[in-house]
């Protein structure tokens, strides 16, 4: 069946900006009913971990316009149509549209203790084998990403407390940084906290990113196990999720089995039984921008 709901555009966003200018509601149609699926016990530090996606609504792709390239145009720098909060239903106050169109997320300056009108943004739609294009600039000193494969995710402890979980914990990350001004360029191994790196496994090379408040060009490739990550013309790094390779990065790195079991186990069964996640933008703190995405479904 198809529901029919308002996402808040910058409407809401520019309210809360000072004299900003306003736009309007768009009317997005989405396809499904919200859901859950149970999915996998964990035993962390003796406590039985039970992890649960919550499936939203996705948003029907017939309703975005396709370029002369056969791209998907899912922000045009106009409206927020099909974007919504991690974990939320509507685009919250701190993710906002410029004047030059771009998507621009006001931060804070307070890291990763994201605030009620901040967090992470996802486009709601799952994708699987894609292609996907945009541009990004950061602040001085800022710190962003984007997420790919991603699911929302809820863990509940036998006491019965239930705790949503970062989007993070079930995505890999294609690193948003200001590399000459943020300490996360010198922490990692060999640089793999840098622009464009698998964030904390693979380093992007060459490392050609533009400095702060300069625009760069991006992509990300997944196809069928094999992704590339692209920066400002090159392909920088390449690797091959759901093999042996994949999982080894993984225990050597923070997600480890044996330092965050419970990142560990989503992240070796990425995208769970259809490959298949969500694209989302991060919410660190610092100011970020975004503009041009598409994506061409392969």
């Amino acid at each position: 069946m198809k529901k029919t709901a308002l996402i808040l555009t910058a409407a809401l966003a520019f309210a809360a900006c000072g004299n900003q200018p306003q736009k309007t509601a768009v009317e997005a149609t989405f396809i499904g009913e919200e859901t859950t699926v149970d999915g996998f016990a964990l035993k962390v530090d003796g406590d039985t971990i039970k992890f649960t996606e919550v499936v939203k609504p996705q948003v029907d792709l017939a309703a975005f316009p396709v370029d002369e390239e056969g791209y998907i145009v899912i922000f045009d720098g106009s409206s927020l149509a099909g974007w919504r909060g991690y974990m939320r239903d509507t685009v919250t106050a701190r993710w906002s549209i410029d004047e030059d169109g771009s998507l621009h997320f006001t931060g804070k300056g307070g890291g990763e203790a994201q605030s009620g009108d901040g967090g992470d943004i996802i486009f709601a739609h799952k994708f699987q084998n894609f292609q996907l294009k945009f541009d990004w600039k950061i602040s001085k000193g800022g710190n962003s990403g984007v997420f790919y494969l991603a699911r929302e995710i809820v863990t509940t402890k036998p006491d019965g407390t239930v705790k949503p979980e970062h989007i993070y914990i079930s995505s890999p990350e294609y690193q948003i940084l200001d590399n000459a001004n943020h300490p996360d360029a010198m922490l990692g191994v060999d640089g793999n906290r840098q622009s464009a790196s698998l964030y904390d496994m693979i380093p992007a090379k060459p490392q050609n990113a533009n400095p702060a408040g300069e625009w760069n060009t991006a992509s990300i490739l997944v196809y069928q196990g094999t992704v590339v990550h692209g920066q400002n013309d090159k392909n920088v790094l390449e690797y091959h999720l759901w093999t042996p390779e994949w999982t080894e990065m993984l225990q050597g790195c923070k997600f480890s089995q044996e330092k965050w079991p419970l990142a560990f186990e989503l992240l070796n069964n990425l995208g769970g039984e259809n490959h298949e996640g969500y694209i989302g933008f991060q919410d660190h703190g610092d100011d970020v921008w975004y503009r041009n995405i598409r994506i061409k479904l392969m």
